[in-house]
């Protein structure tokens, strides 16, 4: 819904998208720099000049395949791409204008869901060994939801002031008038709110699918989730 928001906006997104709209160019620069890059934040350490190097060149590469730079040169242009938030310093550091979109769902959405593609990518990069070893999947999905929404809403409101935006996904759906006109006023655009509202802000079925779990599940999900969910308003 964001990325089809931005499109109206004016952005080009590129062109060879996924079916949810997802930049397909990066996805190999991801799998190969996330973990590193994280766990070189974990430990205090920076990646070695090789692999700085290195990592700038595959993703300028990635990004010339995205949207070439003569058009890139010549209109409003981005994507998206939900890794990107493991990268955001990085983003920062290369384009310090960049803007950022930082969407929120709850972390017991996320947890329940079927899809735990980063938590199998990312999680040994991002969790402890013993959050790993004697945490199940549920749990270990809300902690790496904690910690990466955690780190990335640290990053934005202490370094990107006016040009990072935090929006929740349960806002969008619940009051889509309201929060459409947020992201547009943060891309710079001044269309009618109300009608990309209702052209393009369809709530999904499983929009709150965690009420439905039983208190037991739940009950653990808030406990090892407890610090983000509060941190952005999902508990109290």
């Amino acid at each position: 819904m964001v990325a089809r928001i931005a499109r109206q906006a004016g952005y080009n997104l590129g062109g060879n998208l996924n079916e949810a709209e997802d930049a397909l160019e990066f996805y190999g620069f991801f799998d190969a720099w996330i973990d590193p890059y994280i766990l070189a934040q974990r430990q205090e350490r920076g990646l070695t000049s090789w692999q700085s190097a290195r990592m700038k060149e595959d993703f300028y590469a990635a990004l010339a395949r995205h949207i070439p730079e003569a058009e890139r040169r010549r209109q409003l242009w981005g994507w998206k791409a939900p890794r990107s938030i493991y990268l955001l310093p990085f983003f920062h550091g290369e384009c310090p204008h960049v803007k950022f979109v930082h969407l929120l769902r709850d972390g017991r959405d996320m947890a329940l869901s079927s899809n735990q593609n980063q938590l199998r990518k990312h999680g040994a990069a991002v969790l402890e060994f013993r959050e790993r070893l004697f945490h199940s999947t549920r749990e270990r999905s809300i902690l790496l939801w904690q910690k990466i929404n955690i780190f990335a809403a640290d990053f934005g409101e202490s370094h990107m002031g006016e040009n990072y935006l935090r929006i929740r996904f349960e806002d969008l759906c619940g009051a889509p008038g309201e929060t459409v006109r947020r992201i547009l006023a943060f891309l710079g655009s001044p269309i009618d709110a109300e009608a990309i509202a209702r052209a393009e802000v369809v709530p999904p079925k499983t929009l709150g699918r965690w009420r439905e779990c039983s208190p037991r599940v739940i009950s653990r999900l808030q406990e090892k989730g407890g610090t983000g969910l509060r941190r952005f308003g999902y508990l109290e």
